[in-house]
């Protein structure tokens, strides 16, 4: 298969419920920060500030699809984040379970300020 070269490809590589959750991460994305620029990075799909900075990855895999924002925003919702499963900067949406979309959202926004008012970088 070759690699994807937008977003839609990306998310077409997958099918049922997985194919759902990323197009609800798309959506969810898209309305949060529609200034942003969509890109493959990595091979997965990615926002970029008008800055140039990458601001989040959504990546899907075989049971679950990661958001992954930077260490610094995860961390900044930890007591949220007591009952789903993290990495370094990721959380972990298993496929057929609800998605926190109040707490994504809050979370992309909170990334979008880290970056404009204190300057943080990706990753």
């Amino acid at each position: 298969m070759n690699k994807p070269q937008t977003i839609d490809e990306y998310i077409e590589g997958f099918v049922g419920q997985a194919r759902e959750l990323l197009e609800q991460l798309y959506v969810l994305a898209g309305e949060t920060v529609p200034d942003a620029s969509e890109a493959i990075k990595w091979g997965h799909p990615a926002w970029v500030h008008p800055s140039g900075t990458i601001l989040f990855v959504i990546s899907g895999h075989a049971k679950h699809a990661n958001f992954t924002f930077t260490p610094s925003t995860r961390e900044a919702f930890e007591a949220d984040l007591c009952d789903v499963e993290t990495g370094k900067g990721s959380v972990k949406l298993p496929y057929g379970s609800p998605v926190p979309t109040v707490l994504l959202r809050r979370m992309i926004e909170y990334r979008v300020r880290e970056h404009e008012d204190d300057g943080v970088l990706w990753m």
